[in-house]
């Protein structure tokens, strides 16, 4: 089965709680994480960690597992993150959207 649409688009999440959910970022040592933005396309989140760009990192999310990534970006605060367009990506985005949309208290 094909999956078909626009996973370039990114989408703000609207909870303010989205950027209190805690991830990990693996690249030469682990750092929290904050996410703040995902889609299958990659995942911004804020983190003191400064990979170099094109570094394969894994970011681990609570729910969602984890996911091989690559740095396609560094802010003040923060690190863009590039996924394969797979369904893996799909599958770590939604799931882990949905345990966020989810989560209570």
């Amino acid at each position: 089965m094909a999956i078909q649409g626009d996973f370039t688009r990114r989408i703000r999440m609207a909870s303010p709680w989205r950027r209190q959910r805690m991830c990990l970022l693996v690249s030469d040592a682990p750092s929290p994480a904050a996410l703040r933005d995902i889609s299958a396309a990659g995942a911004f989140v804020e983190t003191l960690a400064r990979p170099a760009l094109g570094t394969a990192v894994e970011l681990r999310h609570p729910e969602a597992g984890a996911i091989r990534a690559h740095v396609a970006g560094v802010t003040g605060d923060g690190v863009a993150l590039r996924f394969d367009r797979d369904g893996r990506a799909v599958a770590f985005a939604l799931t882990a959207i949905g345990s966020d949309m989810c989560r209570r208290g």
